[in-house]
């Protein structure tokens, strides 16, 4: 008998009249605000411009969905195309179903081109929303909880969560809440890496790679306790294999680039460090016009002195001139 447990919710949709407000989505779209909140706040400590982060993320969160929905499908396909399935469902995102790998691969691509248009470092640029990327998967996995999907083995633990739902294979009971675990693993990523960033100055894209390695930790153990369908290769599933090769491609990553470019970038937006001296010329012009009784009274007094020596001179004039006549007289 379970004495407590988190209760799923009885439904992943709410209907605003004949609009559909589905909690999977509502999960994302915060999570994407956050990490754009976060980002752009680090990016300006960094020495950047206010909204470049929002700018660039345009381009990195369309490219990110498509990934995240393409490695799903790809590495899941038998949910879509199988007998028996509707390959259209494959489109349909809302219903969950994103792989981080994709999601992160794509994302990337796509932020580098928003990076390369406005001639910023993509490092720089990764290193700044890299503890925004991580609460954004902290905040998008509740998604998984309103769909009820991505739990793990059967448990009586406390926090075990109810899964009422039968569809898909689905077997009502209490599980390991597997979505809670990564969300509460995502959150302690990203104040690691801001952490670090702060005690040894990460930079070339070193603080994004401790993000990712450090995930990538949490993800194997995590991804081990699920029990969804999932490919095996050598007794382990797919993604364990993948969390385990990206790993160690940010593990070389760190080490490489500590060696070859230690230190952090000094200038992470081109034209943005000249914002201050723009400014300061700004105010010395804003104060002469505040002031130009200053400048007049100057211009006016140099005038009234030149008037007064011309007045003295044709003084003397005269009177030497009367002199003279007197002396002829």
């Amino acid at each position: 008998m379970e004495l407590a447990f988190i209760p799923s919710p009885s439904s992943g949709v709410l209907y605003l009249g004949p609009v559909p407000l589905r909690g999977y989505a509502f999960c994302i779209i915060i999570g994407v605000f956050v990490a754009v909140w976060l980002g752009n706040r680090r990016w300006i400590a960094r020495g950047g411009r206010a909204g470049t982060v929002a700018d660039i993320a345009v381009w990195a969160v369309p490219f990110g969905l498509i990934g995240g929905r393409l490695y799903h499908v790809i590495t899941d396909y038998q949910l879509y195309f199988s007998e028996g399935r509707d390959w259209v469902d494959a489109f349909k995102i809302w219903e969950g179903g994103l792989g981080i790998w994709g999601a992160i691969a794509f994302g990337a691509l796509g932020a580098w081109i928003g990076a390369r248009r406005r001639g910023i470092p993509m490092p720089a640029y990764a290193d700044a929303v890299a503890p925004g990327i991580a609460l954004a998967q902290a905040i998008g996995r509740w998604g998984n909880w309103f769909n009820q999907e991505l739990y793990g083995k059967a448990t009586d633990l406390p926090w075990a969560v109810e899964i009422t739902s039968s569809a898909d294979g689905r077997v009502p009971g209490t599980y390991h809440p597997t979505f809670l675990y990564e969300s509460l693993w995502c959150i302690g990523v990203a104040v690691l890496v801001i952490w670090a960033d702060r005690r040894f100055k990460l930079g070339h894209g070193r603080a994004f790679a401790l993000y990712v390695a450090a995930y990538c930790a949490g993800r194997f153990w995590i991804e081990y306790m699920r029990v969804d369908d999932a490919h095996h290769i050598l007794g382990l599933r797919l993604n364990n294999w993948t969390a385990l090769f990206v790993f160690l491609l940010a593990v070389v990553y760190i080490v490489l680039s500590a060696r070859m470019r230690p230190g952090r970038e000094a200038v992470v937006e081109p034209g943005a460090e000249a914002t201050g001296g723009d400014a300061a010329d700004a105010d010395s012009d804003s104060e002469n016009s505040q002031h130009p009784e200053g400048d007049g009274s100057a211009d006016a007094g140099d005038a009234g002195d030149t008037e007064a020596a011309r007045g003295a001179e044709d003084a003397a004039k005269d009177v030497k001139d009367g002199a003279d006549s007197a002396k002829k007289g």
